[in-house]
């Protein structure tokens, strides 16, 4: 059998390399080879972090006679859906289409033209909860496959025909305005809880940081006391849940309730993505509000994500497993961050760990499993004095970093990494921490070098600084142009709006449809069964938004109407979709918030890093650009004919290049964009 997952780049695939399941990696060879057998083509999409993936992969994958059996009657192709998030795409929409639900492991059936018949996610090793087991599934689909095969024919060609026809829902073409986005933030108050200070009544909570970014640009822009609060809610809820790691920074995936009435327990595993946009959005709760906790978890979050995911290149790795060895060897969830009362008095002594115990929740008959208990701040907690909490978190920290860590997905992918880029960026400028512009910037080099690099177009991922040879797809495109853009605007190097400029114009050249239409992959991608196309938001902005987000702002440094009318056009869905379904549409609706403000243009005729600059940076108004500079307009379009005043520096505030009488004052231009 050859090992065709061993020189992959991707963690996941090598995870997988030793499997004794004969695996192919996506590719016109896997499908040919299926033709050629006449077998059908089974397909298992994952990601290195993913917990049941992990544990489908011990079960089944690893088990000689359940691979025997599917190296006999299969062509079996393993991808990495953080690698190739288009395949993921396509058949994640069928199997939720025809199950109603989705997830990871994602598993499907296909014949060798690519077409699905037979979908699932995990299946366990043995029949289980109404669920049949996987050996029961290989089998009956190699049942139909050789005694009904014109019914399997026909079921795939309808499914693909459904998918194919399917159509997007793009409005009437008109912009959100004050109704839809007044809509929007109603829908999202019926959802909130202001007594849990959660979105949402069941049991699994996941980080809303895109829906936190609309409030705050929706108060910004009306003042709205509503939208602050939740904001302001939805932030402290997180911050004091186990959600958040209170140790070491940083927020895991999600929080589920395991039992009724019991504590939030996380799912463990930590997530560039998750990390990167809740930096920014604490930042910008700061940036609002002066909350001390919002400016903590800002930069614990920050400080997390360079000292955790930081690769050797200078690109920051996709994620942290969610297990790692507990003490007596066992490979179990959570090991590396949960205590016992025993654990605690053994690094703290008596008093200390008693203090903590209170501090943090834990308690003798634990809040997660086995005794053990993840740390959040109890109620009974507030108050206590801060030095002592400090030198508690010390000591356990330390006291944690021994333990076996979880593993690490290193991986660099780009559109996570453009949105590293932004939160540090703006994070090390708001907070007076140049060591996090410096890290924002290495891994801005690092795309430019690595991702971008010889070729015209973007790759989407890299490993140990070789580019991974898959095409960016349009969230790749949007969300490192929002880094760039963001770095341009901290910086005051123009050779990041330039960066910018040359991606988004691949958008209006490859990715952009008639009346504004986007598409998740490239004209010229490889063609699958369906040319992905979703406008809503996951854990990530939708690269259509992100797309629609970058290309306002690029519009708004430098005048361009093509790149205005792109953004315009793409924006219509969310007039359609967004008081719908705000929760899924939110950074697109933070997007309308900026069109709506303008967005501002901020001239800053004077030194970068000096006053009116820092005033520009910490203004609220939605989605507000920001050049600063010395030198005219050689690098930022905003700064041409705009000199300074008396030679003093000197602000201007401008919509559509049109703009406000100049200032030399950092308190009016504050107050002239909402800043603190």
């Amino acid at each position: 059998m050859v090992n065709r997952l061993a020189d992959a780049m991707s963690p996941y695939l090598l995870q997988h390399a030793d499997n004794p399941v004969d695996w192919w990696p996506w590719s016109a060879e896997a499908f040919e080879e299926a033709r050629r057998r006449n077998v059908p083509v089974f397909l298992s999409v994952g990601y290195s972090s993913c917990h049941w993936c992990h544990v489908m992969a011990h079960e089944s994958f690893e088990d000689e006679a359940v691979a025997a059996y599917m190296n006999e009657h299969f062509v079996n192709v393993k991808v990495d859906r953080e690698e190739r998030p288009d395949v993921d795409a396509v058949y994640m929409e069928a199997v939720q289409a025809a199950t109603g639900q989705g997830g990871w492991p994602m598993s499907v059936f296909m014949t060798p033209a690519g077409e699905p018949f037979y979908f699932g996610t995990y299946f366990p090793p043995g029949p289980r909860h109404g669920m049949p087991s996987f050996r029961q599934v290989l089998e009956g689909v190699h049942s139909a496959w050789t005694e009904r095969r014109s019914e399997v024919g026909e079921v795939a060609a309808k499914i693909t025909r459904d998918l194919a026809e399917r159509q997007l829902e793009h409005g009437d073409g008109g912009l959100p305005g004050e109704a839809e986005l007044a809509r929007a933030l109603l829908g999202i108050s019926r959802e909130y809880d202001p007594q849990s200070g959660w979105l949402g009544s069941g049991d699994t909570r996941f980080p809303p940081g895109m829906t936190i970014e609309f409030l705050l640009r929706h108060h910004a822009r009306t003042e709205s006391a509503g939208a602050l609060e939740m904001a302001e809610g939805l932030c402290g809820a997180m911050a004091r849940s186990s959600l958040f790691d209170q140790l070491g920074g940083g927020f895991h995936r999600y929080v589920l309730r395991q039992r009724p009435g019991g504590t939030l327990v996380p799912h463990f595993e930590k997530m560039l993505y998750d990390n990167a946009l809740l930096c920014r959005v604490y930042a910008h709760l700061w940036r609002t509000t002066g909350s001390e906790q919002a400016r903590r978890v800002a930069l614990e979050t920050a400080d997390f994500m360079v000292r955790e995911l930081r690769t050797a290149e200078g690109g920051f790795a996709s994620a942290l497993d969610a297990d790692s060895e507990d003490g007596d060897g066992r490979h179990v969830e959570g090991a590396y961050y949960v205590w016992t009362p025993a654990q605690l008095r053994e690094v703290l002594g008596d008093q200390d760990a008693a203090f903590a115990a209170e501090y943090f929740g834990v308690t003798e008959e634990g809040t997660f499993e086995e005794g053990s208990s993840v740390l959040r701040l109890a109620p009974e907690g507030v108050g206590a004095d801060p030095d002592r909490v400090a030198r508690v978190r010390a000591a356990l920290l330390a006291a944690r970093e021994p333990r076996p860590h979880p593993g690490r997905d290193d991986k660099v992918v780009a559109a996570w990494n453009g949105l590293a880029i932004a939160a540090l960026a703006e994070t090390g400028a708001y907070f007076d921490r140049p060591d996090l512009v410096e890290r924002a910037t290495e891994a801005a080099d690092l795309l430019v070098r690595v991702h971008m690099g010889a070729v015209a177009r973007l790759d989407r991922t890299s490993r140990d600084g070789r580019p991974g040879g898959h095409a960016g797809v349009l969230e790749d495109y949007g969300d490192v142009a929002e880094g760039f853009l963001a770095l341009a605007a901290v910086t005051g190097e123009g050779v990041w709006l330039e960066f910018a400029g040359f991606l988004l114009d691949i958008v209006l050249q490859h990715f952009t449809g008639e009346g504004g239409l986007l598409y998740d992959t490239a004209d010229d991608a490889e063609q699958l069964i369906r040319r992905p196309q979703d406008p809503t938001d996951n854990a990530t902005p939708a690269g259509w938004t992100a797309a629609a987000g970058a290309l306002l702002s690029y519009a708004a440094h430098t005048g361009s109407e093509a790149h205005r009318a792109a953004a315009e056009g793409a924006l219509g869905v969310i007039k359609a979709l967004g008081p719908r379904a705000p929760r899924f549409t939110s950074w697109g609706l933070a997007v309308a918030e900026a069109l709506l403000d303008g967005p501002r243009e901020v001239a800053v005729a004077g030194p970068v890093g000096g006053e009116l600059h820092r005033a520009a940076l910490l203004g609220t108004a939605p989605g507000a650009v920001v050049a600063a500079g010395e030198t005219g307009g050689a690098e930022f379009p905003l700064l041409a004919d705009r000199p300074m005043v008396g030679d003093a520096p000197t602000a201007y505030v401008c919509r559509h290049f049109v703009c406000d009488a100049p200032t030399t004052d950092a308190q009016e231009l504050a107050r002239s964009l909402g800043g603190r």
